[in-house]
């Protein structure tokens, strides 16, 4: 008998984020030297929208970047789905974070980080080129839902998101 999966519910569905110290061995290096991360303990996320703020290099898009990738997220950006490397780039931290969620989940998740949005943008173009492709209805599924594109091509998205002009189209 197939496994049933729980209904998806209205969120939240990330409630909050523990750092495991037992699991860090070396605590004076990266990233756990960084500000944001070298403090944190528990994390308790607001049900409706938690922001991060600090300055440049604190840690903010590490730990954002951590709690991607332990939802089952690109560290590059991209859905459950959507998933490509074109370099290894993120640190160890979500082996040492520890997730609680509601039950049931998301119908759908999608991670899109400002410094990578050129790859994922790269990337949906290049699979864009290739129709029959059959990841090609998810993946332009999951662009249109994101970003309301009747393409998906590069320059849409720029112009959509505010990166036109920006040198990323």
């Amino acid at each position: 008998m197939a496994r049933r999966k729980p209904p998806t519910r209205p969120g939240p569905y990330l409630l909050r984020v523990q750092l495991l110290r037992d699991r860090i061995t070396a605590p004076d290096s990266f990233p756990y030297c960084l500000p944001a991360i070298r403090n944190l303990e528990t994390l308790d996320l607001h049900p409706k929208v938690t922001f991060f703020v600090g300055e440049n290099g604190a840690g903010k898009s590490t730990l954002l970047e951590a709690i991607a990738v332990e939802c089952g997220l690109n560290p590059e950006g991209g859905s459950r789905n959507f998933n490509f490397a074109t370099r290894a780039s993120h640190s160890k931290l979500g082996e040492a974070l520890r997730l609680s969620r509601s039950l049931g989940g998301p119908a759908d998740s999608y991670f899109l980080r400002a410094e990578s949005f050129f790859n994922v943008a790269t990337e949906i173009e290049r699979l864009d080129r290739r129709r029959h492709s059959p990841h090609h209805s998810s993946i332009r599924m999951a662009v249109d839902r994101s970003t309301n594109s009747p393409t998906g091509n590069r320059s849409s998205l720029c112009s959509r998101t505010g990166f036109e002009g920006t040198g990323y189209t």
